[in-house]
């Protein structure tokens, strides 16, 4: 541990009265003092030794934060804290070119020397590491400290947590980024409000966050975490205004999930990634499970990239019934893949559009259905799924109405199917692409409706032929009144604006009942068929006793 003498007293306060010096690391660790605060101060001889073990009156008089101001400021400042005997002492704290130092000193009248050439290179420094915005340690200073920490050995223990905002970037698009700035400065001061005495924050970039726990245990650092989840559970005030952004934890413990640097940080990306992908709002800690299967989804997306040139991609029709009658079948995307089998749309659909393949996949599913469609009785439907990712991609009317030249198909046949996330901004090019898809005749159906946002804005400003109920609605409806109610109202509903109504997911001949008993036009699941490959379509229709009436 470095010893110092009265000449840095002198340096900073203008004299040598102050003798009981001390220096401390990123989490407020003591890592060197003088000989007189050693004497004074025996706690100063362990390793473990924090600014708050020696000065606890600093916690119980409340004034960390006063501390916390000049680690996030720079600037110096002098602190007055009671004395055992009823006298003050005064602790000047300041940014120091290896930590933060504090000169305790019995002079009630103390001074702050006049900034030096030295004062000023060490606040640019201070600045150089801390983030300007929150005050915190930024992603220079997380690095040192994280490198510091490393390799641990003798059954030492920290944790490593990452902590993201959830749902952060629509304040930003909707608020403004300086109600972005309020809240990633109320995001500071809520994590700082959860940390012990050896811990710290730090900023990484943009609404990313880390805390290192020294001595931190697993089940330390699950209940901070779920502390940090909690805390976000409070909305945040911007102008009067309840803004709500959540936050998700991964977690990672050195050295067992790792112990360098870039081990840790994999470890703890993996975990803030399950976190998110479990549904965001909550932490994970990490295990090896997790990066077996983030290993197992890259490579899946790697093979995403082939399996349309390889034909690994195949196309399954599940009919749809309108009073009692097959009137058409919805285009399903499978993808088989070589070795892991039938690999299911929900995990493939959401990567290829994260990886700008989905354009190319939804023109090629379009273009085959529409093919197989011709071949159908010419008053079958084909209802197509597009994507948001399709929906935005520049050329899609265009590209539609070629499509339906080249196949031989009447446009009025083509229904294409659209989700509410893809109509989050009512742009004028929004409505402009659904309108002239309008005009070329073909129809639009609302998929999924009930799950999302379900505004009834665009059921009055969209173009809409027929809204699909979300199978969620249908599993209970003979027996949950909650359920009855829901779909009832959306039937009534689509009625009223002059819409057809499809209930998806129907496997029960009580639920079909119950539908045709309210009004529902059209029904759709395994009661009728599960899904086939084009080729069973013709075999099915023959046998079918819901082709004619």
């Amino acid at each position: 541990m470095e010893d110092f003498d009265s000449a840095l007293a002198t340096s900073v306060i203008g004299s040598d009265k102050g003798e009981l010096i001390s220096l401390y690391g990123g989490a407020f660790e003591l890592i060197g003092c003088s000989t007189m605060l050693a004497r004074t101060y025996p706690v100063a001889a362990s390793t473990t030794t924090t600014l708050w073990d020696i000065y606890s009156e600093l916690l119980i008089a409340g004034l960390r934060t006063a501390v916390e101001s000049v680690v996030n400021q720079g600037l110096a400042n002098i602190i007055d804290i009671p004395a055992p005997s009823g006298t003050r002492r005064q602790l000047v704290v300041f940014c120091a070119q290896r930590g933060l130092g504090v000169i305790e000193t019995r002079d009630t009248a103390a001074q702050l020397a006049p900034p030096s050439k030295s004062d000023e290179r060490v606040l640019l420094l201070h600045q150089a590491m801390h983030d300007v915005l929150t005050g915190l340690p930024n992603r220079r200073q997380f690095s040192e400290h994280l490198d510091r920490c490393l390799p641990l050995g003798g059954g030492d223990r920290f944790a490593l947590m990452q902590i993201d905002l959830d749902d952060f970037k629509p304040v930003n698009d909707t608020l403004g980024h300086a109600a972005g700035d309020a809240v990633l400065q109320e995001t500071a001061q809520r994590l700082r409000a959860v940390l012990g005495e050896r811990d710290m924050a730090y900023r990484l970039a943009g609404d990313e966050f880390a805390i290192i726990l020294r001595k931190g245990r697993s089940d330390k650092a699950k209940r901070m975490a779920e502390m940090i989840v909690d805390s976000f559970k409070d909305p945040f005030i911007i102008d009067g205004i309840d803004v709500f952004v959540g936050a998700s934890v991964g977690i990672a413990i050195a050295p067992d999930d790792g112990n360098d640097c870039d081990q840790i940080m994999k470890a703890v990306d993996i975990a803030l990634y399950a976190a998110k992908n479990d549904g965001r709002g909550r932490a994970r800690c990490f295990n090896r499970s997790m990066l077996i299967l983030l290993e197992q989804r890259e490579m899946l997306r790697r093979s995403l990239r082939v399996a349309l040139q390889g034909k690994q991609f195949l196309i399954e029709y599940q009919p749809i019934a309108e009073t009692g009658v097959i009137i058409g079948f919805e285009a399903l995307l499978r993808w088989q893949h070589p070795f892991a089998g039938v690999i299911p749309p929900g995990v493939f659909i959401p990567m290829a559009e994260a990886d700008g393949l989905m354009g190319e996949i939804g023109e090629w599913v379009l273009e085959q259905a529409c093919r197989e469609a011709v071949t159908w009785p010419e008053h079958f439907t084909v209802a197509v799924n597009v994507s948001a990712a399709e929906f935005l991609r520049k050329g899609l009317t265009d590209r539609v109405a070629h499509i339906l030249d080249c196949a031989g198909l009447p446009s009025e046949r083509l229904e294409l199917e659209i989700t509410e996330s893809v109509l989050l901004e009512r742009t004028t090019k929004n409505l402009d692409t659904l309108h002239t898809l309008e005009v070329l005749g073909v129809r639009i159906s609302l998929d999924d409706f009930g799950t999302r946002y379900s505004s009834l804005a665009y059921l009055k400003n969209f173009p809409f032929d027929t809204i699909k109920i979300d199978r969620y609605f249908i599993k209970e409806v003979e027996t949950d009144h909650k359920s009855q109610t829901i779909v009832r109202t959306i039937v009534a509903l689509a009625h009223g604006l002059d819409m057809r109504v499809t209930a998806e997911g129907v496997e029960t001949a009580g639920q079909a009942a119950w539908l045709r008993r309210i009004g529902c036009d059209r029904l759709q699941g395994h009661l009728l068929s599960a899904p086939m490959p084009g080729s069973s379509i013709e075999d099915f229709l023959r046998h079918s006793s819901l082709v004619t009436p």
